[in-house]
């Protein structure tokens, strides 16, 4: 029997809650303070107009503020808030688990129109009214720097290009989820294809990448259509909000107060020297192993020893099932909280056609929990995946103390420590427990997988971050996608040394047509190299004293956003470092440990 998926669960309540559109309650104290009458569940405001959200916003800006009640306004900004963001979350949720479902795209897309949007406006006005307060509460000063580039920042003329952005970003999307190929006379989705990449037989392998890239190309014109759109409305963004460049904008829109663009560029040179070599030495080494001249794209994948591909677990319950037992074995707190999720069913795990690519968490915090989001088909990544998200979503539970969501805005480069870091000390569990993924050889070969991936992943880092700043330093050039071919694959050879792309030069330059980030998501990708380093850190303490980082790790986590990113990494036991040294050091933890793993297989 078909799974039913919490999406689906989402849509059954969106179309049957049938409640009136207007407040929950004409009681007299609604009428005096909108907030004594406010929904417990974010059902009835799905079906909110405009006009009833714009009530609570009134009662905010009509306030005055002093030291005795600012507490208690920002409690009730926040109530509105997570009410907001929850309902854009299941919307939201609707829309990927379906692509195809042209309803659930435009009951998100009114959403973003007709109620972000004018919000957003409103939420400029709270910010300013703040801001023009002097009121700092405790525990709220780099917030109140946040918002205070979030109000320098804002313009009334971008709302609707943001809106028209994300509409791009989704129709991105659905060329990706719509993408699927015929293999062994059945139609699976591209991202189940590469499955087929573990394969022994090389001849497979090579015949399921070469089906997967065709298929990639037959929507070259139409990703490279939509990019050019995509460029033009950013930089219009940019412009309208003071700025010269679209770089700039994006560092202050991503409130990247604690590093420049030159320090990022100065880390990928790092990563060109120290990492490089060693994932070069990777490749190389599975090469001889593999006893082939060389390496190619479709023989990245395969077990090196030709061994069969690991088999973590047949189906997605399997998955969760064994998922929980190694949650139960890092923390019975943790585990308790990954049974809750499982309990409220916030888990839509499985791959299936037109379903969104890739993964992802989402908050739901009117009902105080987390989302996972993503496409399991039966490979060890999959496991990782699980992990990561779940990093993401103990990173939610842990700082949904915080009262106010100012406070609970995470900066994306720890945000992914919490997930990577999760990745690495779940890891460790992989054989521990009963119902395990693996034996302990398996468990070995599943390790050392990941943390060659660590090794090889932060050069591909250095390619798509690289690749954004060209390409926002030269708009005029990046706007025809034939350079930004050439740019790509430019970068690619520099940094992505060690298999042989000989004769797939197609294949090769629109790499930065796959990369979900650079389209929907600009710059949001230096995150996953710095959190990576942090992560190394937070693993190779945990092989020392396992108890005191995991303490270390859930205290950095309650700190949400109130700390900088120095101190939150600082918190979690490594430092916030882009030089040589840090990443030297994590190269080395990261190489001896796949030496020791090496011993167990």
């Amino acid at each position: 029997m078909k799974r039913t998926t919490i999406a689906m669960v989402f849509l059954v309540l969106i179309l049957t809650v049938g409640v009136s559109p207007g407040l929950t309650t004409g009681a007299d104290s609604a009428a005096a303070d909108p907030f004594a009458a406010f929904p417990k569940t974010s059902d009835p405001a799905l079906t909110w107009p405009w006009a009833t959200w714009a009530v609570y916003y009134d009662a905010l800006e009509h306030d005055t503020l002093t030291a005795a009640n600012v507490g208690d306004w920002l409690t009730r900004w926040t109530r509105i808030a997570d009410m907001e963001g929850e309902c854009e979350t299941r919307l939201a949720i609707l829309k990927s688990a379906n692509t195809a479902d042209e309803a659930a795209e435009k009951r998100h897309d009114e959403f973003l129109e007709k109620i972000q949007t004018p919000s957003e406006e409103r939420n400029q006005k709270l910010r300013n009214k703040l801001l023009a307060s002097k009121l700092s509460p405790a525990g709220f000063a780099l917030p109140l720097k946040k918002m205070r580039v979030q109000a320098d920042i804002f313009r009334e003329a971008n709302l609707p290009l943001l809106v028209d952005e994300q509409k791009l970003s989704d129709e991105y999307m659905k060329i990706r989820g719509a993408q699927t190929v015929s293999w062994d006379g059945k139609e699976i989705t591209e991202s189940q294809l590469t499955a087929v990449y573990q394969k022994t037989d090389r001849g497979v392998r090579e015949k399921a990448w070469r089906l997967s890239s065709a298929r990639w190309l037959q929507d070259r014109a139409a990703i490279g259509k939509l990019w050019s759109k995509l460029l033009a409305l950013r930089l219009k963004i940019a412009a309208n909000a003071g700025f010269a460049d679209y770089r700039s904008f994006r560092w202050q829109d991503f409130q990247r107060f604690d590093y420049t663009p030159d320090e990022v560029k100065r880390f990928h040179e790092v990563i060109r020297k120290v990492v490089v070599p060693a994932a070069v030495r990777i490749y190389e080494r599975h090469r001889r192993q593999l006893g082939i001249d060389q390496t190619r794209p479709w023989d990245i994948d395969v077990d090196p020893t030709g061994k069969p591909p690991l088999k973590p677990f047949a189906t997605v319950d399997e998955l969760v099932e064994k998922t929980q037992a190694v949650f139960n074995a890092i923390d019975p707190e943790l585990g308790a909280r990954f049974a809750t999720m499982r309990r409220e069913k916030t888990l839509d795990l499985d791959n299936r056609k037109n379903k969104e690519p890739g993964g992802f968490q989402a908050d739901l915090p009117v009902r105080g929990l987390p989302f996972i989001f993503m496409n399991a088909i039966g490979v060890h990544d999959d496991v990782q995946t699980l992990f990561h998200e779940s990093g993401h979503s103990f990173h939610f539970f842990e700082a949904s103390r915080l009262p106010w969501f100012q406070q609970r805005a995470v900066p994306t480069e720890f945000a992914e420590v919490a997930s990577m870091s999760m990745e690495l000390m779940a890891g460790r569990m992989l054989d521990r427990q009963p119902n395990a993924f693996y034996s302990p050889a398996d468990a070995a070969r599943a390790r050392i997988s990941v943390l060659e991936g660590v090794l090889q992943f932060w050069p591909y880092m250095s390619v798509v971050d690289l690749f954004q700043h060209w390409v926002y330093e030269h708009p005029d050039a990046a706007a025809e996608p034939k350079n930004c071919d050439r740019e790509w694959a430019r970068l690619w050879d520099i940094y992505m040394q060690g298999v042989d792309w000989s004769g797939l030069g197609d294949a090769k330059e629109t790499g930065w047509q796959r990369k979900l980030h650079i389209h929907t998501i600009p710059f949001y990708y230096i995150e996953y190299g710095m959190a990576e380093l942090g992560a190394v850190q937070v693993f190779g303490r945990a092989l020392k004293d396992p108890k005191q980082a995991l303490a270390d790790y859930r205290h950095a986590l309650s700190l949400g956003g109130t700390a900088t990113l120095p101190e939150l990494f600082a918190a979690a036991g490594g430092k916030f470092s882009l030089d040589e040294k840090t990443m030297g050091d994590a190269v080395a933890l990261l190489e001896n440990t796949i030496l020791e793993l090496e011993r167990r297989k």
